[in-house]
């Protein structure tokens, strides 16, 4: 069986060395050493400002949100995981869709200003597998508005732009570790800022608000990673550049084999980039041929899938606007198998079955 992710999993004696250390001292969650040493790794790795490593990806955006204070109207993307709106909408917040370009699947900064009211207080837009925003429009229409900018980076461990972490720009980037990302802790993730004193905020909101063990700076939530996760985290780290290879090669790949095809067409990756070919999606020219291919690769036990399907937009509690590009990219876009352990065979033969299928 070939599915669309598999875990990246380090040596189990790597591995069970860090959980050794979290065992001898006795000390398994409430940020221990083995946290803050993979928050000192990542900075340094990537120049990153600030990092708060949290216990998944969800919970950073729930605190950007109540760190920044938003309220009212956010706008956001159709295009995305069903955390980026539903976080939204957890807060107190409601989200206004802007649709996407067709080309990078990211959301269209042509777009926003006509949705932006008195009530707008930020945007939080999604790197769509990887695949930066582009940053520096939406920063200027942000500061035009005075707007916040959230950014779900959920997908974009390790990418640059300009040479740059991707985690570098907005007022809040937020990242997910789970166990299909190109980098995982088992289940967990991370929030950036550059901003110290926004630092500060997150971190005490990640820690039950906690000064200390006996005051209070005021509200906050566990979001805490534990040992056990960090313990993951650092056997699978050092071998970060290999996982990055791998894909890298494992994608080229199938662009060889399919970029020849005219009934398919792929995402456009911004220029100035360092990607980390977190996905394989395809567009297929109808939703027919999706479901034709999709037919036709799980006859041979190779399991793609439909990411992200729907569009956020048409889901009952966020209904109400029409996102014509979303609505038909995500009727028509299907994420091939893409992981380390994925073989070049593997990799000929999905691509020989949607040629032979779709001509």
């Amino acid at each position: 069986m070939i599915n669309v992710s598999k875990s990246f999993l380090p040596n189990q004696a790597e591995y069970h060395a860090f959980v050794k250390k979290a065992w001898d001292k006795g000390w398994l969650t409430n940020r221990g050493e083995l946290v803050e040493s993979l928050e000192r790794q990542i900075c340094d790795k990537f120049n990153v400002s600030n990092i708060i490593a949290t216990t998944n990806g969800t919970l950073p955006l729930q605190i950007a949100i109540k760190s920044l204070q938003l309220k009212d109207e956010v706008i956001t993307t159709p295009f995305s995981y069903i955390a980026t709106s539903s976080s939204i909408v957890w807060e107190g917040c409601t989200p206004i869709f802007v649709d996407i370009d067709k080309d990078t699947f990211n959301i269209d900064p042509n777009k926003i200003e006509a949705k932006i009211t008195k009530k707008t207080t930020a945007i939080i837009a999604t790197h769509v597998f990887g695949n930066p925003c582009n940053v520096k429009a939406i920063q200027a229409i942000a500061d035009r508005n005075n707007l916040k900018v959230i950014y779900d980076a959920a997908h974009a461990f390790g990418v640059t732009y300009k040479n740059e972490s991707i985690f570098e720009y907005g007022d809040i980037s937020t990242c997910s570790f789970h166990a299909t990302k190109i980098f995982h802790t088992g289940e967990g993730g991370a929030m950036f800022t550059r901003h110290r004193e926004l630092y500060d905020i997150m971190f005490y909101h990640h820690n039950f608000g906690h000064d200390g063990q006996e005051a209070f700076h005021g509200l906050g939530i566990n979001a805490k990673m534990s040992e056990l996760q960090a313990a993951m985290g650092l056997a699978v780290f050092p071998y970060f550049d290999k996982i990055l290879y791998r894909r890298r090669y494992l994608y080229d790949r199938y662009m060889e084999h399919l970029v020849g095809n005219n009934n398919l067409s792929f995402q456009k990756i911004k220029k100035q980039v360092e990607y980390n070919y977190a996905y394989m999606p395809i567009v297929f020219k109808s939703e027919r041929q999706l479901h034709k291919i999709t037919k036709a690769l799980r006859e041979q036990d190779v399991f793609p899938r439909r990411y992200f399907y729907p569009a956020l937009n048409t889901i009952e509690y966020l209904s109400g606007q029409y996102m014509p590009i979303a609505e038909d990219i995500s009727k028509r876009i299907l994420c091939m198998p893409l992981y380390f352990d994925l073989t070049e065979d593997d990799v000929d033969n999905i691509c020989e079955i949607i040629n032979i299928t779709i001509g």
